[in-house]
């Protein structure tokens, strides 16, 4: 019974492990489209953000 319980216990560290770096993954899916993003419309956000300046 011990055994069972055992392996029982290691199967739910593994799980945690693999949640962890599954959620890593995704952050830095997420940090990367967000760089991309930047670099792509970066100066069209420039200039809406000093025409919203420029008016208040």
């Amino acid at each position: 019974m011990a055994l069972i319980t055992a392996f029982l216990a290691s199967l739910r560290r593994d799980e945690d492990g693999q949640g962890l770096a599954e959620y890593a993954l995704i952050l830095a899916l997420i940090a990367i489209v967000a760089i991309v993003a930047l670099l792509f419309l970066g100066g069209q956000i420039s200039n809406i953000l000093s025409q919203v300046g420029n008016s208040i």
